[in-house]
């Protein structure tokens, strides 16, 4: 744990720093040439020393403004979310998570770390995943969490222990997505979130921010259609960048025993303009399709879920697609939720035409994940509890 906080330090915040995050079950380390590019922000005994050593990594050149300015606002969101769950130590709660992920944010801009199309979650030497996971912890009220028909969990489980492929079509929320649904499953089916592997917008591997979450799952790397077109002289190797992450995914998929998650929407769910209200971006045909035929030429048995996130209120996106790097990050304590419903298959007698097949199986898939939603939607907003439960999504609390 020493090794973790770039010293031996018996006392002070730093400690009690330390003893929260040992709490959460991080077993994370740092190599000698780690902390050698750290400024052991670890190391600061307050909210004081924190902040003050970022702005004086500013001030020396050794960290951009912008970086800065948005580091210390993440903090203020952060801290202020993680006092709202009333945990009796989230000062050192705070103090630990953020002193960590200011380290591993400085380290990356020093040092900047590069994705492959195919990043495989590093977990050592120092613990990336872990990392993510008790960063998010905080932020989530699991007294009104909810997981939907935790037995189709089960049912993927036991499929990949088969060799089959599965391919999870959900909504996308947050930032924090990944970790959410990891935190949900926990406590009954760690090793589905460990091997997930998500397909992941380029915004995720480029912000200072954002990167060392990231490190910590795996991904397929892609550029969004949203983003595609935002620099003229970049969609050429954007394309070509896509073009090798769809062959890692097809080879992948080939080798059996692979759980992939895909949001078809291309990017985040964001409120209705006039109402304030939240639903699932519509998905996208082309997109749906494209993931379809290639699980269905990797020559090993796969299935499609789709499957239903409400995470909004712990991180939500801007109102609208920014082209900038660096949004603002909106941060407080609420309940989540997460469900999966039973597979969909692709019936192409079903219709003549092949494109209205492609239409109906993209909308079949929607509509059950619109369905699962309003149903976690009902539990979570609308106060419903387990209540909430129907005869397609049967809800529990697998934690309690």
């Amino acid at each position: 744990m020493a090794e973790i906080f770039g010293g031996d330090k018996t006392n002070g915040s730093a400690t009690a720093a330390a003893e929260a995050l040992a709490a959460s079950g991080s077993s994370s380390s740092c190599s000698v040439s780690e902390l050698s590019l750290s400024l052991n922000f670890v190391d600061f005994r307050t909210e004081e020393d924190l902040l003050s050593g970022i702005r004086k990594a500013a001030e020396s050149g050794r960290l951009p403004l912008n970086v800065t300015q948005g580091m210390e606002e993440l903090y203020q969101n952060y801290r202020n979310a993680v006092y709202q769950s009333g945990d009796p130590k989230a000062r050192e709660i705070v103090l630990s998570n953020m002193a960590l992920a200011f380290d591993r944010i400085f380290m990356d801009v020093k040092d900047p770390f590069d994705f492959s199309s195919y990043h495989k979650a590093i977990r050592e030497p120092f613990d990336y995943y872990m990392f993510g996971q008790n960063y998010i912890r905080p932020l989530i009220d699991f007294r009104n969490s909810y997981v939907g028909n935790i037995s189709l969990f089960n049912e993927i489980g036991d499929k990949l222990l088969q060799g089959d492929n599965i391919v999870l079509m959900s909504n996308h929320q947050t930032e924090a997505d990944p970790a959410v649904i990891a935190l949900l499953l926990e406590s009954t089916n760690p090793n589905l979130a460990e091997n997930m592997i998500y397909v992941a917008g380029d915004r995720v591997i480029t912000d200072p921010l954002c990167k060392p979450f990231s490190m910590g799952r795996n991904l397929l790397c892609v550029y969004s259609k949203k983003h595609m077109n935002d620099d003229p002289e970049l969609v050429e190797m954007k394309r070509r960048a896509n073009t090798k992450s769809l062959k890692d995914m097809a080879l992948l998929l080939r080798g059996g025993s692979t759980i992939i998650w895909i949001a078809p929407s291309g990017g985040r769910d964001r409120p209705d303009p006039v109402s304030g209200e939240w639903y699932p971006a519509p998905f996208d045909v082309s997109s749906v399709d494209n993931m379809r035929r290639l699980v269905e030429h990797a020559g090993v048995p796969g299935h499609i879920y789709p499957l239903a996130i409400l995470c909004h209120d712990i991180m939500p996106p801007p109102p609208k697609v920014e082209k900038e790097i660096g949004e603002k990050r909106m941060i407080s304590f609420h309940g989540v939720g997460l469900s999966v419903a039973p597979e969909i298959g692709f019936h192409a007698a079903s219709l003549e035409d092949p494109e209205k097949n492609k239409a109906a199986y993209t909308q079949a898939l929607y509509d059950s994940v619109n369905e699962q939603y309003n149903v976690l939607k009902s539990a979570i907003h609308g106060k419903q509890g387990l209540n909430a439960s129907t005869p397609t999504v049967s809800l529990s609390q697998p934690w309690q």
